[in-house]
């Protein structure tokens, strides 16, 4: 995790945030945060990360495909989280966390 965390790092300063070499390793920190269930961390990034993605790659593009499956996911695990499904509807976070909009 560390790793990716810096491999990251270093792809923000050199590319910038909305690269798409940055989008894909920011996707593989993303999977590694899921699957150590840092919920928290995870929806806080995946949040910010989103909004590049489907400004450079499109809607439809894999990554950002990819990216809303795991912000699903992180939902869906997180015991923080509400299961009312009106809660995707509105932009708060239904994780309790900033406003920001599901898809």
């Amino acid at each position: 995790l560390v790793l990716k965390r810096e491999v990251y790092a270093r792809r923000v300063a050199t590319l910038g945030v909305s690269h798409e070499e940055t989008i894909r390793n920011g996707s593989n920190l993303v999977n590694s945060l899921v699957n150590l269930q840092l919920w928290d961390e995870a929806s806080t990034f995946l949040r910010k990360m989103l909004p590049a993605a489907r400004q450079t790659l499109g809607a439809d593009h894999d990554f950002t495909l990819k990216l809303n499956e795991s912000l699903a996911t992180n939902i869906i695990n997180n015991p923080d989280c509400t299961r009312d499904e009106s809660a995707f509807e509105s932009t708060p976070d239904p994780c309790g966390g900033a406003a920001a909009t599901f898809l």
